[in-house]
């Protein structure tokens, strides 16, 4: 597990409007227009909020005319789930087999 990745990813949704982007687009993709309305804020603030889940490849845009919409990296987003699900659980990749082995941190 690359803990830096993991970190990344979480800081790029700890944004309360972040999680709940995630969470509407796992419905499937929107326009950014439904987007401002349903949160009632600025377009720079939407897009803000956007750019830091599409650098973070997260969510991904495509263009139709003038439209912006967005729909989950579902890659990414797997991703990201199972390696929180990994630290919750013990894989054979975990560091605790190593730390009962006796072995330092790298």
């Amino acid at each position: 597990m690359n803990y830096q990745t993991l970190s990344t990813y979480l800081k790029a949704i700890s944004s309360p409007i972040r999680l709940e982007i995630l969470n509407l687009l796992s419905c499937g993709e929107l326009c950014a227009n439904d987007l401002l309305t349903y949160f009632q804020v600025t377009q720079p603030t939407l897009s803000h909020h956007m750019k830091a889940l599409m650098d973070n490849h997260l969510v991904n845009k495509r263009q139709d005319g003038n439209k912006h919409y967005y729909h989950l990296n579902t890659e990414t987003y797997t991703s990201l789930l199972d390696q929180l699900h990994d630290i919750g659980t013990s894989q054979p990749s975990c560091a605790c087999h190593n730390i009962h082995k006796g072995v330092e941190r790298l």
